[in-house]
């Protein structure tokens, strides 16, 4: 699902803020939206946080762990074909841990509300 997931992000970016935003778009035929739910296909809530990992190692460049999910608040669901904008404010601590909070839109109105641990798998760049 992440290569299915990372097709449909655009518009990455960061913003000097330090806020990493991404959009998204998921097709009909997004696997995602099979058996969930069939006549009326929503997104499901692992998707939005897979959303987030994705976007986080694009930005680190290096593949990423959930250690763990601290919060996961959804209010509205979406649906295929909606533009699901991502903001991201990541704060990194030493050992390569990182707490995300991630803020999901959809024409405005807030969708999710996400806090992730996330650590770094691949090697640090030392600083020089």
């Amino acid at each position: 699902m992440h290569k299915e997931i990372t097709g449909c992000m655009s518009n990455f970016k960061v913003s000097a803020d330090g806020k990493i935003c991404g959009t998204f778009i998921f097709p009909s035929d997004f696997i995602g939206f099979q058996g969930h739910f069939p006549d009326k296909p929503v997104l499901p809530g692992v998707c939005k946080i897979l959303a987030v990992k994705i976007m986080m190692q694009k930005y680190y460049k290096q593949k990423l762990s959930i250690k763990q999910i601290i919060t996961a608040k959804f209010f509205a669901p979406v649906t295929c074909k909606d533009e699901l904008v991502i903001e991201c404010l990541p704060n990194e601590n030493k050992n390569g841990i990182c707490i995300v909070k991630a803020m999901l839109t959809c024409q405005g109105k807030k969708i999710s509300k996400l806090e992730i641990e996330i650590e770094k798998n691949g090697d640090n760049v030392a600083a020089s």
